[in-house]
């Protein structure tokens, strides 16, 4: 079946489909969505609107379909593809940041309200993959000069889309495929956050240092 996560009566129609013939649904995986590289200066209307509803709005109606079908067969596994990138961000990717957070936003509310159902959630939390999201998958939005030096700093070109190169690099998918199925297999696994790859968890330490740091220049933040 073919489906645009972005139509929320297709999303519906079609988990109602897949329910229909095979019986049940026990795992639904959330992995549609794609970077957009661009300073949030930078984005146009068009830009935001699509990356919100394919990364973001996608995986909530697909939860939302999926949620009532697990719950009368008394459990199910739904499995949210996120980043590092949810806990920290970078310049460049505000937009696809700003998705990913939203996505562990109402997944972690989501799981306390669904696990008296027997429905587990997981956030996938991978670290560089060696797939085509930052190559042919990128999109970019439209450049302004006065952003040029960064771009230079941060991407080794200001050439938007920059120029085509191998992807390589980081943890396979095969190795990121592996992961998620033990985790998904592993029920007495507590975690709702999963890290996926040998610089995730280095990345989401440092990420989170710095928010410490951040709330510690308030003199009434615990130290201890």
């Amino acid at each position: 079946m073919n489906l645009d996560v972005r139509d929320r009566a297709a999303v519906h129609d079609t988990v109602q489909r897949a329910a229909d013939l095979l019986g049940r649904i026990d795992v639904l995986v959330n992995n549609a969505g794609y970077g957009v590289i661009g300073a949030v200066e930078e984005a146009s209307e068009e830009d935001a609107r699509a990356i919100v509803d394919t990364n973001l709005l996608g995986p909530l109606w697909l939860s939302q379909a999926v949620i009532p079908i697990m719950r009368r067969q008394g459990g199910g596994h739904i499995v949210q593809i996120s980043t590092v990138g949810a806990v920290g961000t970078m310049p460049m990717l505000g937009l696809y940041n700003s998705t990913k957070w939203g996505l562990e936003a109402f997944s972690e509310a989501m799981a306390a309200e669904v696990e008296r159902f027997g429905i587990r959630v997981s956030l996938i939390e991978p670290g560089s993959l060696d797939t085509e999201w930052a190559g042919a998958s990128m999109r970019f939005s439209s450049p302004l000069s006065d952003y040029d030096e960064q771009r230079v700093e941060m991407f080794g070109t200001a050439e938007v889309p920059w120029p085509a190169g191998e992807s390589g690099g980081g943890t396979t998918p095969e190795d990121a495929a592996a992961a998620i199925l033990a985790r998904v297999a592993d029920a007495r696994d507590p975690r709702l956050r999963v890290l996926v790859g040998d610089d995730a968890p280095a990345q989401v330490a440092a990420a989170l240092e710095l928010r410490r740091q951040d709330y510690a220049l308030d003199p009434r933040f615990p130290t201890a």
